[in-house]
């Protein structure tokens, strides 16, 4: 899953590595910041997570309940690290390179575990992992000529799938499943359709650039 959300800001569309010369004042930021720590958290959180959905085999109820919690707490850590570093100024090199990592790592546990448990396509889960890994490599094959910032089609996506994943993980019965599919249907249109606008992006620049 991805740094797209509110801690998309903090770095690029796909998370990882941002321009560190737009970012003043970066070199003078402590690494152990609130920002910081609360990323960090969020990767403590994932096995925590896998945890609690995989008890019982992922059958009772109270554990399910637990797993979406602990889940919803993770994804808003990456919400507030965004918005904390941005606001109190503490973007550091390593939250650019951690944050979009923990989001990955928590978004990537839950779509593993919901095909492993058999309830989410894995082919579901295959798609999404495809769009991160690929635009992770196309970052890393233009970040030389820029930094593609984040769009808000990148955050709507997190968004609709941490909300698919939500739903998923809730213990809701089989009358609730029309809307998660709905959901995660949703998820995977922007999923895919951002993707596409990354490449896009991506190749303009590198073209721009080299000319």
């Amino acid at each position: 899953m991805s740094a797209e959300a509110g801690g998309a800001d903090r770095d690029t569309e796909v998370g990882g590595v941002a321009d560190v010369a737009s970012t003043p004042g970066v070199a003078n930021v402590p690494t152990l910041n609130v920002a910081n720590l609360l990323t960090l958290s969020r990767l403590v959180l994932v096995p925590l997570f896998v945890l609690a959905l995989f008890t019982a085999d992922g059958t009772d109820p109270a554990w399910r309940y637990v797993a979406t919690g602990v889940f919803a707490v993770a994804a808003l850590t990456d919400r507030v690290d965004g918005w904390v570093a941005r606001k109190y100024s503490l973007i550091t090199d390593f939250g650019k390179i951690a944050d979009p990592i923990a989001d990955k790592a928590l978004i990537g546990a839950a779509l593993v575990g919901l095909s492993v448990l058999g309830e989410l396509p894995w082919w579901v889960t295959i798609v999404i992992a495809v769009r991160e890994l690929g635009i992770t490599l196309l970052r890393f094959w233009v970040i030389r000529h820029g930094v593609i910032p984040a769009s808000r089609g990148g955050k709507a996506k997190t968004l609709a799938q941490s909300l698919a994943i939500g739903a998923y993980l809730l213990p809701l019965g089989a009358w609730a499943d029309p809307v998660c599919w709905a959901l995660m249907g949703v998820a995977l249109v922007l999923t895919v359709a951002t993707g596409l606008d990354y490449v896009v992006r991506a190749l303009r620049l590198r073209a721009g650039s080299s000319r």
